[in-house]
């Protein structure tokens, strides 16, 4: 049987002691303030990254790890396993996945298998824990990656914006939609959708937002067993309330995971920002 390693990146939001109990390795991204490199989740995590925020002379920059990054794990891992599975964040959001995929062609292309996960955090970590579990269950690598992009097709993430401000300073959107949405004190619903942001509504406030995301989420799921992940940025009482209104309207089978999103996407989303990833149980 051959044995599979699974790779993803740390804009995943995947804690530590979860992904050493599932057996992935985690490449970070980097953050870097004030002539300080910091690798994602390393040595910069939420708690540390958005007092930087405040700082107006300089926003934080975010970069992809190099494809350097990439071999010496691939290189790592080949050593003890027979084949990798390696799923990043959407290539219409970062360049990661391009790194990836030239490392890969650098040390082994037929043995390292590269996925554009067109997701970020739980969208994509959901591909990463389920690839892990398939793995262990001792399926081929051909099978998880078509199982991965059936499960790619039925997931869905939203997320609001205290602030619009960190998406225009980041280059995400343009001055005239940034002063707008301040003027007009919009809290923007945005989804994931192929691998980048539409927008999907907005509220004149969190809880608008919030339940206009929720609301979608029942049109789409019904009342099928789903799983859910509630994200935030220093929103905690926000990310409750979300959580809530995902229990009491979608059929999940375990209450939502809650976690703080990581520095790289932290940047350009702000303070603020709540989100939420759902999944079927059955997707195949």
């Amino acid at each position: 049987m051959n044995r599979l390693a699974i790779v993803t990146d740390s804009t995943s939001d995947l804690d530590q002691d979860s992904a050493n109990k599932s057996g992935i390795s985690i490449v970070p991204l980097y953050v870097t303030h004030k002539g300080n490199v910091y690798r994602d989740a390393v040595d910069i995590t939420p708690s540390t990254f958005y007092p930087l925020l405040q700082d107006d002379d300089e926003l934080p920059k975010t970069s992809q790890p190099s494809p350097l990054d990439f071999e010496t794990m691939y290189r790592q891992l080949l050593n003890s396993f027979d084949e990798v599975i390696s799923v990043h964040i959407s290539g219409g959001l970062s360049s990661t996945v391009e790194s990836a995929r030239r490392a890969a062609k650098s040390v082994s292309p037929n043995l390292i298998h590269v996925v554009d996960s067109k997701f970020l955090t739980y969208g994509m970590t959901f591909q990463v824990l389920e690839a892990a579990r398939l793995a262990k269950e001792g399926l081929s690598s051909l099978n998880i990656l078509s199982r991965l992009s059936h499960l790619r097709e039925k997931t869905e993430m939203l997320f609001t914006l205290d602030t619009m401000e960190y998406l225009y300073r980041g280059g995400r959107i343009g001055k005239v939609q940034s002063l707008m949405g301040a003027l007009l004190g919009i809290k923007p619903v945005v989804r994931v959708e192929d691998g980048v942001y539409i927008p999907n509504g907005k509220g004149r406030n969190l809880r608008q937002s919030l339940r206009s995301m929720v609301e979608f989420l029942g049109r789409r799921f019904g009342r099928q067993k789903v799983i859910a992940a509630v994200g935030h940025g220093q929103a905690a009482e926000h990310a409750a309330h979300l959580a809530d209104l995902v229990k009491r309207t979608l059929n999940v089978v375990k209450d939502p995971y809650r976690f703080e999103v990581g520095p790289v996407i932290g940047v350009h989303t702000g303070p603020g920002t709540v989100g939420v990833a759902v999944r079927p149980v059955e997707y195949s």
